[in-house]
């Protein structure tokens, strides 16, 4: 498990990298516990002290989790990954990725401040016409840019790389982590162009409305690729880390390329499958976005081959026989594989919610009911959050100059088993009330005594028993983070990157034809697009004011 002194990520790289995590556990930890109090006050056992609203905590919660960790928590791991595969970042880069760290941190710092003064409970997708305070507005937005900055710092780092050397693929960390990062650029234009030119103008008073359907649709042209890029940092740990960790090979290297291209193409044109009950978008262009999100399962499948096909292969190498033999011989002991593995299998239930979520009958069953945020709750908190775990057991000591010890291992497989209980009793009482009806975004209520919502209540306790049992699976990962990073023994982490099968294998160079990617992604995006979006800037209805509802 060690390497030598000379193959650690530089050290001002580490350090760089290390900030960003930093900051990514404060917002677990704030996040986390909003979040457990919310279950509590859903249960109708808890009362907020005066002054704090449940929104308020809905609010927090979102932002920081789901906005604020994962993307300070995905920069860091892409920078880390970048400076290990193709070298140091340059001087350069390393300046811009440090003002990059700092422009979002400062952003962040003013949104959650207007949260934290109640002055922002807009939620996390802060829907119009709830009007939050000019300054969250511009938090938001300095984030948007800082990472924009760190993204720039990554690209220019692999783009040197391509021009030393030149006909040569270059490694596949750092190509995923390159169409990870183009993703996120091209998907924040949607939430910057909402921002910038509609909610900011909007919250200081230079226009007295605003196109509501036009802000939910430039959100959702931006939420829904967010997921995939919450995602493929835990497809980059499934693909190339974890095959290094069992002691197997990467199943195909041109494959693996391949779904991450089919990401890129398909992730971003398929928002409006988020606003099937909207009205004012014509049906036709609905059923267009819900073909083309439907084409994102196939990558997903072939991520599900590939995984299987690795472990299986070892698992035969090392004599495993049966149809299912090699299964016992996985390194259930070992902390960086299993917890991982245990947001894989979550990922099955997961996938299969969000095509019921996607289909046009089906979600008219689930559309705005607590399922979505269990299926949420699924794909972000236990497929994708597990992984960040998962590979903070390694990256952590590895950029601190510590180990893993047998005792932080044994307690972070613990950690991952508290998450994963948890999260299968929130997550599961949450989709059984959604089924029977119960509201997502809403604080307990009996609703006048109805006998509909008194069949909630139960899974609503049981949402709390589960949202005490992951905070609980929070404290202890913040004890081994924090381990990891100042307390652990000295010594040489290894940063695992699996090698292909065929040693031999060359992916094809048509995989980095950027121009190529780029130009059919925004071929597709004008297309599912354009039309829509001149139908709600031309038959718009009178804008809304601002409203503040808490």
């Amino acid at each position: 498990m060690t390497k030598a002194i000379e193959e650690r990520i530089h050290p001002l790289d580490a350090k760089l990298a290390m900030a960003h995590f930093y900051v990514a556990i404060i917002a677990l930890a704030l996040g986390g516990f909003a979040g457990l109090l919310q279950t509590l006050v859903r249960s109708g056992r808890v009362e907020l002290p005066a002054g704090i609203t449940y929104y308020q905590l809905l609010t927090v919660h979102g932002v920081l989790l789901a906005l604020i960790l994962t993307t300070f928590f995905i920069i860091g791991f892409h920078l880390s990954v970048v400076s290990k595969t193709i070298g140091p970042l340059t001087k350069r880069a390393r300046i811009s990725g440090w003002i990059g760290f700092w422009t979002m941190t400062v952003g962040t710092a003013m949104a959650a401040l207007m949260v934290l003064l109640n002055e922002a409970s807009v939620l996390y997708t802060f829907y119009a016409p709830l009007q939050a305070h000019p300054i969250f507005y511009g938090g938001l937005t300095l984030v948007i840019v800082g990472s924009w900055i760190s993204g720039g710092a990554l690209l220019s780092t692999y783009h040197k790389w391509r021009k030393i050397n030149r006909g040569q693929a270059s490694p596949l960390l750092s190509f995923m982590a390159v169409v990870n990062t183009l993703l996120w650029i091209v998907a924040t234009i949607g939430v910057a162009v909402t921002v910038l030119f509609q909610l900011l103008p909007w919250a200081l008073g230079w226009v007295d409305s605003i196109n509501i359907l036009a802000s939910r649709t430039l959100f959702w042209y931006f939420g829904h690729p967010l997921v995939y890029f919450w995602l493929l940092p835990a497809y980059m740990c499934w693909y190339v880390v974890i095959p290094k960790i069992i002691g197997g090979k990467i199943f195909s290297d041109s494959l693996a390329r391949m779904s991450f291209i089919l990401f890129l193409l398909f992730s971003i044109p398929v928002g409006l499958h988020h606003q099937l009950l909207e009205p004012g978008i014509d049906p036709v262009w609905k059923y267009l976005q819900v073909i083309l999100t439907f084409l994102v399962v196939i990558p997903s499948l072939m991520t599900a081959f590939s995984l299987f096909g690795t472990f299986e292969k070892y698992g035969r190498s090392q004599g495993a026989t049966g149809l299912f033999g090699w299964f016992k011989k996985l390194p259930w002991g070992d902390a960086r594989f299993t917890v991982p593995f245990i947001g894989m299998v979550a990922f099955i239930p997961a996938g299969a919610g969000g095509l019921v979520n996607a289909s046009n009958q089906l979600n008219q069953v689930v559309h705005n009911t607590i399922w979505v945020t269990g299926h949420f709750h699924l794909t972000l908190a236990t497929s994708v959050i597990l992984t960040f775990f998962g590979i903070s057991y390694w990256l952590i000591p590895h950029l601190t100059g510590r180990t893993l010890t047998t005792k932080l291992n044994k307690l972070a497989i613990i950690q991952g088993m508290f998450w994963a209980i948890g999260m299968s009793i929130m997550s599961g009482a949450m989709h059984i009330a959604g089924l029977l009806g119960a509201p997502r975004r809403s604080s307990y209520s009996t609703y006048g005594g109805s006998s509909q919502a008194m069949d909630w209540i139960p899974y609503q306790i049981a949402q709390a028993i589960g949202g005490t049992i992951l905070f609980i699976g929070i404290i202890l990962y913040i004890i081994v983070f924090i381990q990891l990073a100042f307390f652990a023994p000295k010594g040489n982490e290894e940063f695992p990157v699996g090698e292909a099968s065929h040693a031999d294998e060359t992916p094809p160079l048509i995989f980095e034809n950027w121009k190529l990617w780029i130009g059919i992604t925004a071929a597709l995006i004008l297309f599912a697009y354009t039309i829509p979006f001149i139908d709600i800037i031309q038959n718009a209805p009178p804008g809304s004011k601002g409203f503040k509802l808490w």
